[in-house]
């Protein structure tokens, strides 16, 4: 599994949010009202000071209608039908202790994606949207236990179940332990 250097990525993701805002012809006062992040904040994950967390990057999302594999697979270098275990994409939100692996071959033009996601234990992240909404999602836990909460109804996933759902509104992906959980994450567009 590859992880990239964190600097590297970040400084990529920074380069390609600021595109994204200019292509918009939106100020940074104007895009902080658009996603609810400070203009401060906003900078700093630009110019790459900050490791954006999941879900900063999730509200950008919203607002620039993509799915983070999107945005992320907008920052590989290149497309790929073929991706090597060793060659995957490793991104961590050090703030939370998630860590995503996109493992499908990025390709902006596809509707589907396949992520492999860990979390620690104790581990909780919140999203309070979706990147794109009525998103398709399949939660498959591969060890461990997951706690997904969408739509005000809390799912208690242990290893081999899967939870598929469509998510409208707020979503909370929390790892209880007592060890940290594994998962697959298939998303599909709609």
């Amino acid at each position: 599994m590859r992880e990239d250097d964190g600097a590297t990525v970040d400084a990529r993701l920074g380069a390609r949010l600021a595109e994204l805002r200019a292509e918009r012809g939106w100020t940074l006062g104007e895009l902080a009202e658009r996603s609810g992040i400070s203009r401060s904040t906003l900078s700093r994950a630009e110019r790459a000071e900050i490791s954006p967390t999941a879900s900063l990057l999730n509200r950008l999302c919203h607002v620039y209608g993509r799915t983070m594999s999107q945005l992320l697979s907008e920052v590989e270098r290149e497309s790929a039908l073929l991706v090597r275990a060793a060659d995957q994409t490793v991104w961590t939100d050090r703030a939370s202790g998630f860590v995503r692996r996109s493992v499908s071959p990025p390709h902006p033009g596809l509707r589907g994606e396949l992520v492999e996601g860990r979390l620690a234990a104790g581990a909780d992240i919140a999203y309070d949207r979706p990147p794109v909404p009525g998103l398709e999602q399949h939660v498959w836990v591969l060890g461990g236990r997951l706690d997904v909460t969408a739509q005000d109804v809390e799912h208690r996933l242990g290893a081999g179940d899967c939870l598929r759902l469509r998510v409208w509104g707020p979503t909370r992906f929390h790892c209880p332990g007592p060890d940290d959980v594994r998962y697959a994450l298939a998303v599909v567009l709609p």
